[in-house]
């Protein structure tokens, strides 16, 4: 891949509308240094230097598909608290249309807060509800949901899940139904809650701790023959075209069903870089995946691409977008 083939493939990027479904929060952050220890307790003092409030969850990923060029629109359900006001404030900031988030009075804003002395990640505090949307907010939700599609021109849709209750199986199973009859491409980055209720999908990215916990198995990082099983079984259990399963320091196992019955495969390393903080890999990884794949690219190209924007992030401290001007830069070395 070019200079100039990687430009189109982001020109090609911002002609597309992602629809990112799932749970938002707050990441809030409090930055300092540490030059004593507390007399009270044996813990580092943090002598606070600045604050910020970032989107996370659902919402980063939303930032990683405006930062790549597209247009998403993220649906979610917030509580009717400050912490919402300031995330409707934020996506507002980041020109993202706000029609898709719902308040509701039964649901607190989730909330990260994270202390970071000398640029190391010292606590993290977490504020959330995680039952599932009472059946009142549920059809609220599933109603804007339909607006939305009815609406607009979407070329894609992410499930972005956290387990804090915004995705149930009836929504999965809703918003699957309405993107079958779209014809629009639908991936999924799954939490443990409701791993096997993702079904007829077209990409299903799971790190290895969820495909761990959602298939109930022992599965080590280098293990690539269990890898390949386990990834099978979810191709023909849940009758998934793509998985997608990062693996951290390893890379990225991609595999395709093809029609034949056979399998498209490729194992892509992840590149040596200095990581600072892993904190929304994840979230740049569906996102770069869901447009390589909006936009017909090969598998192996779709797993190499979105493996490269999920370890530049991580040289970041904390929860950032993927560049894209550096993507532009690196991209064209991974194809040589």
């Amino acid at each position: 891949m070019t200079r100039k083939e990687t430009t189109n493939l982001l020109e090609k990027f911002g002609k597309l509308n992602v629809m990112i479904i799932g749970d938002v929060m707050i990441d809030a952050y409090l930055w300092g240094s540490v030059e004593r220890i507390s007399p009270e307790a044996p813990v580092p003092i943090v002598a606070v230097r600045k604050r910020a409030n970032r989107l996370g969850g659902a919402a980063n990923v939303a930032l990683n598909i405006k930062a790549l060029g597209a247009q998403p629109l993220l649906c979610s359900v917030v509580g009717k608290d400050e912490k919402a006001d300031t995330l409707l404030k934020l996506m507002r900031e980041m020109k993202m249309p706000e029609t898709g988030i719902l308040k509701s009075k039964n649901r607190v804003t989730t909330t990260k807060f994270r202390v970071i002395g000398n640029n190391t990640q010292m606590l993290r505090v977490d504020e959330e509800t995680d039952h599932p949307l009472i059946p009142e907010d549920l059809e609220r939700f599933l109603a804007t949901i339909r607006s939305i599609l009815s609406e607009n021109e979407i070329n894609g849709i992410i499930f972005q899940d956290y387990d804090k209750g915004v995705i149930t199986p009836t929504l999965i199973e809703e918003v699957t139904r309405l993107a079958s009859e779209r014809d629009i491409p639908v991936a999924v980055d799954p939490k443990k809650r409701n791993f096997d209720n993702y079904k007829n999908l077209t990409l299903f990215k799971p790190n290895l701790k969820e495909l761990r916990e959602g298939l109930g198995i022992e599965l080590k990082n280098r293990d690539i023959e269990n890898m390949r099983k386990a990834v099978r079984e979810i191709h023909n259990t849940q009758n998934i075209e793509i998985v997608l399963a990062t693996l951290s320091e390893e890379g990225v196992y991609i595999s395709k069903r093809m029609e034949n019955g056979g399998y498209e495969e490729h194992l892509i390393p992840a590149l040596v870089r200095s990581i600072a903080d892993v904190s929304g890999a994840g979230d740049t990884v569906i996102s770069t995946a869901m447009l390589c794949l909006a936009s017909g690219l090969p598998v192996k190209e779709i797993a190499a691409i979105s493996n490269l924007a999920g370890g530049q992030v991580c040289e970041s401290v904390g929860v950032v977008p993927v560049d894209p001007e550096k993507l532009l830069q690196e991209l064209p070395g991974i194809f040589e």
